[in-house]
């Protein structure tokens, strides 16, 4: 096989990957539960109050939208902005044409965490701080 035709497409396999793979792990676990309970109610075994808590403590509930969330999530987005700035610099000095093409990538994230850190002071659940 070529690897000019990869080349192209490793980004896209890269995120079907990221998302597929967990999806069915978790899928094949699930599965491999429920055949592990059916046996035992078919074999007439009472269920341990355990099992059934870990049955239900997979289920996640909604997450609510807090303001320590939206801060930490701009501050993450605001340090990437800064660290491809850094690079677009540290870039710039060798190919000098660089420079400014990074730094419009590196504002891209970065202003996006300004946002969220913005969004953090307006939020209405500031005292309902969910797991984060």
């Amino acid at each position: 096989m070529e690897l000019g035709i990869l080349v192209p497409l490793a980004p896209f396999i890269m995120v079907v990957c990221i998302v597929v793979i967990p999806m069915w792990l978790k899928s094949r676990d699930r599965r491999e539960m429920q055949a592990t309970v059916r046996a035992a109610i078919e074999k007439g075994q009472a269920l341990p109050p355990e099992l059934i808590e870990a049955m239900t403590k997979e289920v996640k509930p909604a997450k609510v939208s807090s303001a320590l969330r939206d801060m930490r999530t701009g501050v993450i987005l605001i340090a990437v902005g800064a660290g491809i700035a850094v690079l677009g610099f540290m870039i710039g000095q060798i190919e000098g044409d660089a420079l400014h093409p990074l730094l419009g990538v590196s504002a891209i994230p970065a202003l996006i965490g300004v946002a969220y850190v913005v969004l953090s002071f307006f939020n209405p659940n500031k005292g309902h701080q969910s797991d984060v």
